[in-house]
Order: structure tokens, then C-alpha cells, then sequence
């Protein structure tokens, strides 16, 4: 692309991604430096579009960012007053009491949010202190400097041929460089994947681990409605089959968000995380409370699982990765928000310190320093083996040893050091004929939905004559490969119905929907054959969530 000739904007800091921790940073920055020229580039077509979490937020880095939030109006309405463990069998359901659980997993004192709404309301407070924030301008490009270091990016490119080439109607975009660049994408992003890759920034580290989240927002019968309850449920239907688990959470407005997380380290290919979410909601508890409701919404992420073993180095020469680019969700909380927020604070601290310094594109060591020594680090410590002994021994022990540590962690030991992950979610899947496939009940269309159904209620759209972005580096391997071997599980891991097998002429012939892609970056991650690589699509496109 080095031949296309763009305009370029000079900032002291360019922030990818207007989520919980580039708007974080932002803020930051501007609180310390006033004069400070600051950018924050969206892809969603405006702030909170491509927002999706469960979300009950520990309000820990809001009270530290704004300590006056409540006064200004922060959309946290709905404080926790009931928590609740399940562990569901096909046909009931034995409570887990909260007295054995450690301090940490109490949610007294956390708000159920909509995440995609308390972003909204960040960005009021950036723009307040002058940070430019840019919706609709997707990153597909970085700019690299002279000596290596990462100067910028290329946003607010439009109107590419299908092949990709640049037609006489094509906006080419430009360059924003800063002094540094915050990449802030959540999960997977294509440019911090870049990065990790460029700068080995993984090395030494364990594989980050994923999972497929998915939630639905329902409105229900005022009568079954309880404002604040929070419930978690393992078990069934997901069995020994994968990891993973549901919650539910009733916020104002008579409304219940019902998600439900899929680890993405399971072996079996015919294994249909979508479905799975559909059948929990035939579960007779969760039956009882959305009779009679319907679904508003509709929506998918994946969730970096890896937690304190897996977070990858955070800086490279000019760039410095936050919140969830590095993986910093504390999975037996279910809660990643506050250490995104904490982390875009950190990262614009030390980044207003260099520049004080007189210094550019260099690596921001002191960022990742407090990342991991800091509130971060010692939040993701106590917790590193929950994660690792769910995956090699399962649920029940889990529950047991992953409780037991999280238990010493408090005192400051453990009796397990640090365990590893091993394999990474794509190497985990295993050949379809070591399994049996999964008989699916049909969803009924009152509590449970096809995929195309639900698609349209996150309202996702893709201007249909750019190239498709997601991309095969061999288009054999999905027929040739994945179809024989692993019964192709594009098929399934897709929460938007994607991918799908077609036959044509009377063979197979793999087709790829990219305009229901709801962006989870699931086939980035589990496609066995690492086939697949998610870029972003042109600006504005995509999901577009209301208050997710």
C-alpha cells in the first residue's frame, strides 16, 4: 500500500478502539495534560455500537478515573443485591451456597450494566476535555516509522474493489501518527494481532485462551422481574463436552440479560456452542422466567481467558496494547471492565511522563511494569489457576482445587504454583471421528432461535460490494481439509451463521456469509487449521448494539 498517497494528522496520542480502555486512556491523558492532542478511532458506527459484555462492572477503575461519576450521571442504575450459583441437570437444579466461596467472588458493591451504554457516556466526558473521537473509522492499516517503531495507523478507508484494489471511487483514508498509539481493540484485534506477531511479544508466555460468549437481552413478565439479582449456572447442557457456563441478570426496565459462555478449548468438532445456548433456555428455571417475555437483542464476543500466565508482553516500540488486546478478564469473576479501565489509566500515565521526557516511539516499560505489579496484576494472580484446572481436570475439580486456591491466594500462596494452559484452542480440536455428533433439539421460536433469526436482532450490516474480511490464506483448506478431518467446525463455532457447507454441481462447496458477522473473532481463534483471519471491515459495518 505504500504507493497510495494520504493525508497525515500528527497527534502525541492515537488510540484504536473507544471500549472501556481507550476511552479510559483518553480521559486520562487529558486529565494530566490539558494541552495534550489526543485521538480515538471506532469502528463501530458510533461509540458503543460493538460494545458486548455481560456485564456486572466492578466500579473500581471508574472510581478512580472519575470519582464523581454518580454526580455526573454515569449509566450505573442497577447495584447487586442477590447472587445466586447453579449447578443445572437436565431437569433441576442444586444451589451452591456463597458462604464457601473466597471474598473476591462477592459481587456486593458491583453494578449490571450495559457496557455499550457507560461507554456512550465516557465518551461525552473525553469529548468534554477535548479528546476528538471518530466513529465509523476503521483501522485497517499500521504505519511504521523509520526505525521499526509503530508511528501510526491508517484509518477511514472506503470503497475498496472486491478484490481489494483500490478503484477510481475508493477513499484511501489517512494516516494518524502520534508520539505513541494505543491499541485498544478488545479481543483479537487485527491490528494488536499484528503487533504480537511483528514483535514476538508473546514469547515466553502461555497461549491465550478464549471463549464464545453470547447474550440476549429479554424483557419479561414484571412479576418474574427481581432489579439487581445476578445468577450464575454451570453444568448442564454443556456436561464434560466443553467448559462454560450462563448468567443471568436482571437489570431496570423489567429486563434480563441471558448470556451464556462456551470455552473455546473443547475437543469435540461437532459441538454447536449457539445450540447450546439455545437448549439452556429450555432448562425449567430458566423456561419459567422468560415464558411469556420476548427477546430484544441479540449478540456475540469472544473473551480472552487466559488471565495472569497469558497476558502477552504489552508494548512494542511505539505502541502499547490495553484491556482485553492483552487479555486481562479474571474468568471465575466473569469481570474484565475494571482492569481495562485500569489499564488505559496506566498507559496514558506513563505515556504523559515520556513525553514530559521528550521521548517518542520508544516502549512505555514503565505501562506494562504497573500492569503487572500494580491492582491488575494482583487481581488476575489470585485467580491463574481456576482456568488451567477447569480445563485439565474439569468442572468438579474446579470447583474444589480452583476454589481452594483462589482461598490460599489470599493468604499470598498457592499450593499449585502457576499452572499452564498447554494447547491453543484451534490445536485442541480434535478429529470428528473420535466423536459423536450432537442431536440439536429445533429451536421453537418462543425461547429459542435460529441463528439468521437472531442475527438480525443485533442489527450487523456490511456494505456488500467490499472485499470480504474474513480471510482464507488457502481456499482449499476448508473442503480439502477442515470437511473430511474435523467435519468442517466453521459450520458450528460461528455464532452468526457465517460459514456454511453448500453443494454445488454435486460437491461441496464452502460459502462465507461475511454479512451476518457480528465481529466475535471466533474463526480467528478456533479454526483448527488456523485458516482463517479476521480484518476489519470498511467503517460503520457490522453490529450495531443498542445497550449491550
Amino acid at each position: 500500500m505504500s504507493e497510495i498517497e494520504r493525508e497525515a494528522m500528527e497527534y502525541d496520542v492515537v488510540i484504536v478502539g473507544a471500549g472501556p480502555a481507550g476511552l479510559s486512556a483518553a480521559i486520562r491523558l487529558k486529565q494530566l495534560d490539558a494541552d495534550l492532542d489526543v485521538v480515538v478511532l471506532e469502528k463501530g458506527s458510533e461509540v458503543g455500537a460493538h460494545i458486548l459484555s455481560g456485564a456486572v462492572l466492578d466500579p473500581c477503575g471508574l472510581d478512580k478515573l472519575i470519582p464523581d461519576w454518580k454526580a455526573k450521571g454515569a449509566p450505573l442504575n442497577t447495584p447487586v443485591k442477590e447472587d445466586n450459583f447453579y449447578m443445572l441437570g437436565e431437569a433441576g437444579e442444586v444451589r451452591i451456597p456463597n458462604f464457601p466461596m473466597p471474598p473476591l467472588m462477592n459481587n456486593h458493591g458491583n453494578y449490571i450494566v450495559s457496557m455499550a451504554n457507560v461507554c456512550r457516556w465516557m465518551a461525552e466526558q473525553a469529548e468534554e476535555l477535548g479528546v476528538e473521537i471518530f466513529p465509523g473509522m476503521a483501522c485497517s492499516e499500521l504505519v511504521y516509522g523509520d526505525n521499526g517503531e509503530v508511528k501510526g495507523v491508517v484509518a477511514g478507508v472506503f470503497g475498496l474493489e472486491q478484490d481489494g484494489s483500490y478503484g477510481e471511487n475508493t477513499e484511501p483514508g489517512m494516516e494518524l501518527h502520534g508520539k505513541y498509539v494505543f491499541i485498544s481493540e478488545g479481543v483479537r484485534g487485527s491490528l494488536a494481532k499484528e503487533i504480537i506477531g511483528k514483535y514476538d511479544l508473546q514469547k515466553g508466555k502461555e497461549p491465550q485462551k478464549f471463549g464464545i460468549g453470547m447474550k440476549e437481552i429479554w424483557e419479561i413478565d414484571p412479576a418474574k422481574h427481581n432489579e439487581g439479582e445476578v445468577t450464575h449456572t454451570m453444568g448442564w447442557p454443556l456436561g464434560s463436552n466443553a467448559g462454560g457456563g450462563s448468567f443471568i441478570y436482571h437489570l431496570e426496565n423489567n429486563q434480563v440479560y441471558v448470556g451464556f459462555v462456551v470455552h473455546l478449548n473443547y475437543k469435540n468438532p461437532h459441538l454447536f456452542p449457539y445450540m447450546e445456548f439455545q437448549r439452556l433456555k429450555h432448562h425449567p428455571k430458566i423456561a419459567e422466567l422468560l415464558e411469556g417475555g420476548k427477546r430484544v437483542a441479540y449478540g456475540a464476543r469472544a473473551i480472552s481467558e487466559g488471565g495472569y500466565q497469558s497476558m502477552c508482553k504489552m508494548v512494542a516500540p511505539g505502541a502499547a496494547l490495553l484491556g482485553c488486546s492483552v487479555g486481562m478478564v479474571n474468568v471465575p469473576r466473569i469481570k474484565g471492565n475494571h482492569n481495562a479501565m485500569l489499564s488505559g489509566m496506566a498507559a496514558a500515565e506513563a505515556a504523559v511522563a515520556a513525553i514530559k521526557d521528550g521521548r517518542s516511539g520508544d516502549e512505555l516499560t514503565d505501562y506494562e511494569t504497573e500492569v503487572r505489579t500494580g491492582a491488575i496484576g494482583k487481581d488476575l494472580k489470585k485467580v491463574r489457576n481456576v482456568k488451567p484446572i477447569w480445563s485439565k481436570w474439569g468442572l468438579t475439580a474446579s470447583l474444589a482445587f480452583g476454589g481452594l486456591d483462589m482461598w490460599t491466594n489470599t493468604l499470598g500462596f498457592s499450593l499449585f504454583g502457576t499452572l499452564g494452559h498447554g494447547k491453543n484452542d484451534a490445536d485442541a480440536t480434535e478429529e470428528a471421528s473420535k466423536h459423536k455428533p450432537i442431536d440439536y433439539p429445533k429451536p421453537d421460536g418462543k425461547l429459542s432461535f435460529d441463528r439468521l433469526t437472531n442475527v438480525s436482532f443485533a442489527m450487523t450490516n456490511h456494505e456488500e460490494s467490499q472485499p470480504c474480511h474474513l480471510r482464507l490464506k488457502d481456499d482449499s483448506i476448508p473442503v480439502g481439509v477442515n470437511l473430511p478431518k474435523y467435519a468442517e467446525p466453521a459450520q458450528r463455532y460461528c455464532p452468526a451463521g457465517v460459514y456454511e457447507i453448500v453443494e454445488k454441481d454435486g460437491q461441496p462447496e464452502f460459502v462465507v456469509n461475511f454479512q451476518n458477522c457480528v465481529h466475535c473473532k471466533t474463526c480467528d481463534i478456533k479454526d483448527p487449521s488456523q485458516n482463517i483471519t479476521w480484518v476489519t471491515p470498511q467503517g460503520g459495518d457490522g453490529p450495531n448494539y443498542p445497550n449491550m
